[in-house]
């Protein structure tokens, strides 16, 4: 009588027979590139970071550095790189520079503008709304509604002209002329 693998066993010869590694994607031989993407600073790998306190995950902090750009490129805020993107040299370099001034008793509004006065508008995530920046918040807005208005006024003369009656305009022909019409038609039928 035969003995019967059980499927753990199973598993483990199979295991045992494919070679490790199947399926994955060789690397790729530049330098910071691998199957989990590419790595923007490959030196930061590895380095030790400060230790952090309960004062750097207070949430006015977190919350001005939501309203602040990071400068290395990734196109996310200070907060979100800092605590996501772990090869960003960026991020916590202006994550102290928040804390420093806010250590100097500034508000928060004094730290976003202090930002702007050292690293100009392009600091914040989004511009203030006044000037020439209103219009970036106001254009697009309006001009969907001006397209949703269009739209509807072009539906509506559709539909009136789809639902109009046809006129037919009064037909001048002698009645020799309509028995002949007639009678082609009645031949085009047959």
């Amino acid at each position: 009588m035969e003995s019967l693998l059980s499927r753990r066993a199973f598993i483990g010869s199979l295991a045992a027979v494919i070679p490790f590694g199947l399926g994955q994607q060789q690397a790729d031989s530049l330098a910071g590139r691998g199957v989990t993407g590419t790595l923007r600073d490959p030196t930061a790998v590895g380095r030790s970071r400060q230790p952090t306190d309960a004062r750097e995950n207070n949430a006015q902090i977190q919350a001005i550095e939501q309203q602040l750009a990071c400068n290395c490129g990734c196109t996310l805020d200070v907060f979100t790189c800092r605590t996501t993107d772990f090869s960003c040299t960026y991020s916590p370099a202006l994550h102290r520079e928040v804390l420093a001034l806010r250590d100097q008793g500034k508000s928060a509004r004094e730290i976003l503008d202090a930002f702007v006065q050292k690293y100009g508008e392009k600091a914040l995530m989004a511009p203030k709304p006044k000037g020439f920046n209103l219009w970036g918040y106001l254009l697009p807005g309006a001009a969907v509604a001006t397209a949703g208005l269009v739209l509807a006024a072009v539906l509506k003369r559709r539909e009136a002209v789809q639902r109009a009656p046809e006129v037919v305009p009064p037909v001048s022909a002698s009645p020799d002329e309509l028995e002949r019409l007639k009678a082609a038609l009645q031949e085009v039928e047959d």
